[in-house]
């Protein structure tokens, strides 16, 4: 029977290269590869005398550069896939999928969020970016924190949706007893379509219906790695003691959805306080943890005014 998630990929692609992007795989290092959808007119054609399945070659962009960092639960053109379209105009999109989403691999050990941020970093790096902006979502957050904290010369300012500096046990345990999970994987991991069900249920404002087919095309598809994957939750969370708050030189603009159930509105502002002067919060309605996803029109909106003033503001120093 035919799986109607993978089925839809083809289409999904397409869309994504008639907004401007097309897949391009990196190799960070030998064992370590990762995939980045580029704007296409960074694409350098092949020469006579070259095969077209060569790697092509890429020139650096001529827009401001924007990098969309995806979640746990998809790769990034699936959680991006609204964000693409409205941004191409007038930025130079980069879709990276991190660390065992998409096609990027490694057969590095390494599964902290330091790591994660560190080969994006290299990847951005070997295919010309010298200076970008950062929109992450939840897990990615977490990852476009440390690449800002780690890397400043890079990561001119960033957007975060329904994310935290960093998963400490504290928080960890609360969030999952409040929501009724009993681990990070039953949650983020779910390997049945009810599992699948209670992860959406708690990531949307409106509660979405879709036949069990789909739910279980959608677990085939998406939820690979699982065995990496879990090690990469396990790596997220670290000791009430070890978390220190960087002093973060880049604008930071929280752009979160105010019925967030898994971080919520209180976590946000919290974070707004300790990271001081240099961070703005806006608030959706009627959206949860998935906010770009339920309310897109609303978030690309938001998203684009805070990028046409960073770079107003930029302009005029």
């Amino acid at each position: 029977m035919v799986n109607l998630v993978a089925a839809q990929k083809p289409l999904l692609h397409g869309l994504m290269k008639m907004a401007g992007v097309q897949p391009h795989m990196v190799e960070i290092e030998p064992g370590t590869v990762m995939n980045f959808w580029v704007p296409k007119e960074t694409v350098k054609k092949p020469q006579k005398g070259e095969k077209k399945n060569d790697t092509p070659t890429l020139t650096k962009p001529n827009k401001p550069v924007v990098v969309l960092v995806h979640g746990f639960a998809a790769e990034g053109i699936v959680t991006w896939q609204f964000q693409v379209g409205a941004l191409t105009k007038k930025y130079s999109v980069y879709i990276p999928d991190l660390l065992f989403f998409g096609g990027s691999i490694t057969d590095k050990t390494d599964r902290s969020p330091t790591f994660q941020a560190e080969t994006l970093v290299k990847g951005l790096r070997k295919i010309g970016i010298e200076r970008c902006i950062l929109v992450g979502f939840s897990y990615g957050g977490m990852v476009a924190f440390k690449m800002a904290e780690l890397y400043p010369d890079l990561v001119q300012a960033m957007v975060i949706s329904g994310s935290i500096l960093a998963m400490t046990d504290s928080i960890s345990e609360a969030t999952l007893s409040e929501l009724g999970f009993k681990s990070s994987s039953e949650l983020l991991l779910p390997n049945s379509v009810n599992g699948l069900k209670a992860l959406l249920s708690v990531a949307t404002h409106k509660k979405l219906w879709f036949p069990n087919r789909l739910h279980k095309d959608y677990l085939e598809v998406m939820f690979t790695n699982r065995k990496e994957r879990a090690e990469l939750l396990e790596g997220l969370v670290i000791n009430n003691k070890d978390p220190t708050i960087p002093k973060f030189v880049q604008k930071i603009h929280l752009l979160w959805g105010e019925s967030d159930q898994i971080f919520k509105l209180e976590l946000a502002q919290n974070m707004k306080e300790k990271l001081g002067e240099t961070v703005t919060f806006q608030g959706i309605q009627k959206a949860g943890h998935l906010v770009q996803l339920e309310r897109p029109c609303v978030y690309n909106t938001c998203l684009k005014q805070f990028l046409t003033s960073l770079l107003e503001n930029e302009e005029q120093k």
